[in-house]
């Protein structure tokens, strides 16, 4: 029972084993900006270039960091991040897709 409560020795934000994972730590915060680039830039019917792309790369990269993460903390932020760039990507090929108005 002394050892119900174990202290937070952690060498990361999002790592909770206590061990340090800084390509699974740049991968959470590249989706969640690109995440939230996709998101808000969504709204804009002339930005559909810009969200449709930043949803492209934020998916592939959260996929990725799905593969690889280790701890639930980084697998909580990256789907935060999968979900915003997807809303974003899918309203971006809406407005116009990744090439709308570029070639062609």
């Amino acid at each position: 029972m002394a050892q119900a409560m174990r202290p937070n020795t952690a060498t990361s934000l999002f790592a909770t084993d206590g061990k340090p994972h800084p390509l699974q730590d740049a991968l959470l915060a590249v989706t969640l900006v690109l995440g939230l680039t996709a998101f808000v830039s969504a709204m804009f019917h002339s930005l559909h270039l810009l969200s449709s792309w930043a949803g492209l790369i934020g998916m592939l990269t959260g996929a990725y960091g799905q593969y690889i993460s280790e701890t639930t903390r980084e697998r909580f932020g990256l789907i935060l991040g999968l979900g915003a760039s997807a809303i974003g990507f899918f309203l971006g090929m809406a407005h116009g897709g990744l090439f709308g108005g570029v070639l062609g």
